[in-house]
């Protein structure tokens, strides 16, 4: 009878560690480093990693690809020696959510890739800020010629010319089917020449649906079910 005993208070212990193990103790995190291969984790309520990381990519290569393509055909006497510099002004947030920590890095990720196209070199950002101060100016207020002007003899002022300058914006467009809705994020880059007033544009999508149950992504983007449904 005493083994028995022993036997079930074991399993109970068992049980009970197994439990505890599973649903963690309250207060308690858990993390672990993701390897290069593993993707994002996807946001369950608003856009993270897997929605900016592939938008910057997407429009940065694009916009600075055709870039390259317009200097190589354009005579190497009328383009300066050396990389073009781009003054990058800022990100802008016109969409439905708040960035938070992700505008700092959005920022970050452009700036870098910038650097390693090699065809053209950022203007630091401290100049930068230290630039539309000087001039009282906003970042958005640049696109009007007289501001431009003006910002740009601040800057070759202070040692810092620039051949390009850069601006971003990401917006939203929300689409509602009952309990789930999705989200279409769009990342614009905003580039113009300083030297001859041309403008280019580029823009990249990324498109994410939520639902308040697993069921709910099968429901909407089956292409067997109605989306009136």
């Amino acid at each position: 009878m005493n083994r028995i005993v022993q036997h079930g208070l074991v399993f109970a212990s068992l049980v009970l560690l197994l439990l505890t193990t599973g649903t963690g103790c309250r207060g308690h995190q858990y993390g672990h480093v993701l390897r290069g291969d593993q993707p994002d984790m996807v946001g369950s309520h608003e856009a993270g990693a897997e929605t900016f990381n592939p938008l910057i990519q997407d429009a940065i290569a694009q916009l600075l690809g055709r870039q390259m393509q317009v200097m190589q055909q354009v005579s190497t006497a009328t383009i300066p020696p050396g990389p073009q510099r781009i003054c990058f002004v800022g990100v802008e947030n016109k969409s439905a959510e708040e960035l938070g920590d992700f505008k700092e890095q959005i920022y970050q990720e452009i700036d870098t890739q910038i650097v390693q196209c090699g065809t053209f070199q950022p203007v630091s950002r401290r100049f930068v800020e230290a630039g539309l101060r000087e001039a009282r100016l906003r970042p958005d207020s640049l696109f009007i010629p007289d501001n431009m002007r003006l910002f740009t003899g601040v800057m070759e002022q202070m040692g810092q010319p620039f051949d390009f300058l850069l601006y971003a914006t990401i917006t939203s467009g929300t689409t509602q089917n009952n309990d789930s809705y999705q989200r279409d994020y769009l990342l614009t880059m905003e580039l113009v020449n300083v030297h001859n007033g041309q403008y280019d544009k580029q823009a990249a999508k990324v498109r994410k649906g939520y639902h308040h149950s697993k069921l709910g992504a099968f429901k909407n983007y089956n292409p067997f079910t109605s989306s009136n449904n």
